[in-house]
């Protein structure tokens, strides 16, 4: 008992309770800021009084000020931002944590939360769009994210790419949540107006938010509007595209071919292999190896004529399944021996094919919106598949129909009992959210075709694997 009494005397000092009294004046601001504009004024001269104890700049207070300008400013504080609300490491021991340092972190971590989700009300104007794009970026740092990766801007970016960032274990659901924020923001801004003055227009960064947006009202622009909306949207085309590829590049592209002979070029000498095979010809008085023959590696993979049909859902809850997919079937449609088509489909079905080469033109032609009949859809894919053991055919979908489900999982069902291979995918986006039907998601098990994932990883690696 005695032991137990001096632990907690030491652990609780004066100075400890005093720098936990300090932590809280800020997170008891950031409540109040957060749910009543009219705080008290004591919280705030307490948080002023503090931030400056603590060297840091008055401007953290400061609602209007960016955290871009607080670091242009004090271009140190821009590394305390990245991993700032990061998960602490395993077995970090709670009693010998810095409680100075946690005051300091409390004020960092309000600004950023303040600058985030404190978004107002009323009409947007450009530059307050970007400016907070760029708060919500710092966010993503602070997670452990690299900017514009939980709101969907990069498809698929990950930390890395190999998995979810730090941030969307840490707080999950917060990838949406930014994401419903931003989208609030482009709704109140007055788009046409913005578009049509080249100057506000440029301050725009392309989101998953914006380009919805702008998809969804193309047909009402024309003229310098129109121009910059194109501009935007084959800019986030472009930027996700590359990020794209580069995962398709990565992902697991089938068996050696070893029926090709090896390609004699310098990158593919297997220099192990032929000091190996060579060694009989060492010569210990030259201290020389000799080389009778040099050895290469193969690099040539088992390929064949495959067809990929892509099924897209372009109602209104598959916006960013829309995007990304467009861009997707345009890469695999690059690849040798890959056969891709595009279908989308609403309450009506599109057939994209012809632009599949090119997504900024295919986007462009569709229709986002509407409901879900996918029997039409079913209609016009089917009589694509013409050998159906080398056809695969993705389906992206909620597949929330118009009392149509029964007649379209028939027609799924026939497709993969006939041989073409059959992935399901509930949604497309980086941040792997998906609802699906559960009628549907319980029948695809039955089936053998369990609903993919959302995350866009996935299904980059499913498609390599069966193309390769």
């Amino acid at each position: 008992m005695t032991e137990q009494t001096t632990d907690r005397t030491t652990e609780h000092t004066p100075r400890a309770d005093s720098e936990e009294n300090r932590r809280q004046i800020q997170y008891w601001r950031l409540l109040a800021r957060l749910f009543d504009h009219e705080e008290q004024p004591a919280l705030e001269s307490g948080s002023l009084a503090v931030v400056e104890d603590l060297g840091l700049p008055p401007a953290l207070l400061d609602p209007g000020a960016s955290i871009d300008s607080i670091v242009q400013r004090h271009p140190e504080l821009a590394a305390e931002f990245d991993g700032l609300i990061a998960p602490e490491p395993d077995g970090a021991d709670a009693g010998a944590r810095d409680r100075a340092a946690e005051v300091r972190r409390a004020a960092l971590v309000s600004k950023v939360l303040l600058n985030v989700f404190a978004s107002g009300s009323g009409t947007v104007t450009a530059g307050q769009l970007a400016r907070w794009q760029s708060d919500a970026g710092w966010l993503e740092r602070a997670l452990g994210c690299r900017p514009g990766e939980l709101r969907g801007g990069r498809a698929g970016g990950g930390a890395g790419a190999g998995g979810a960032g730090a941030g969307s274990l840490l707080i999950p659901g917060i990838g949406p949540e930014l994401g419903a924020i931003e989208a609030d923001l482009v709704k109140r801004m007055h788009l046409r107006e913005v578009l049509a003055d080249p100057k506000l227009a440029a301050q725009l960064t392309p989101s998953m938010s914006l380009i919805e947006q702008l998809l969804r009202d193309k047909s009402n622009l024309s003229g310098v509007a129109l121009a910059n909306a194109k501009s935007l949207i084959r800019r986030f085309v472009d930027d996700v595209a590359e990020v794209l590829r580069t995962q398709v590049e990565k992902a697991t592209a089938g068996d050696l071919d070893r029926s090709v002979p090896p390609k004699r070029v310098f990158r593919n000498l297997d220099l192990d292999r032929t000091i190996w095979k060579n060694l009989t010809n060492w010569s210990p008085e030259e201290e020389r190896l000799y080389v009778d023959r040099l050895y290469y590696r193969h690099t040539a993979r088992k390929t064949m004529p495959q067809r990929l049909i892509v099924v897209v859902d372009q109602s209104g809850s598959m916006v960013d399944s829309m995007v990304n997919c467009t861009i997707l079937a345009s890469i695999f449609a690059g690849l040798p021996k890959v056969d891709v088509h595009l279908i989308a489909y609403d309450t009506q079905a599109l057939d994209l094919t012809p632009w599949v080469h090119d997504p900024f033109e295919t986007l462009l032609r569709t229709k986002l919106g509407g409901g879900n009949d996918g029997p039409v859809a079913m209609a016009m894919a089917r009589p694509k598949i013409t050998e159906p053991r080398n056809t695969v055919m993705v389906w992206i979908s909620d597949f929330y129909e118009f009392d149509r489900s029964q007649p379209l999982f028939e027609g799924i069902e026939a497709v993969h009992r006939s041989g073409v291979k059959f992935i399901p995918v509930g949604s497309v986006s980086s941040s792997g959210r998906q609802e699906v039907n559960p009628w549907f998601r319980e029948r695809f098990k039955t089936l053998g075709t369990p609903v993919l994932s959302g995350h866009i990883r996935k299904l980059v690696h499913e498609l390599k694997t069966f193309l390769a």
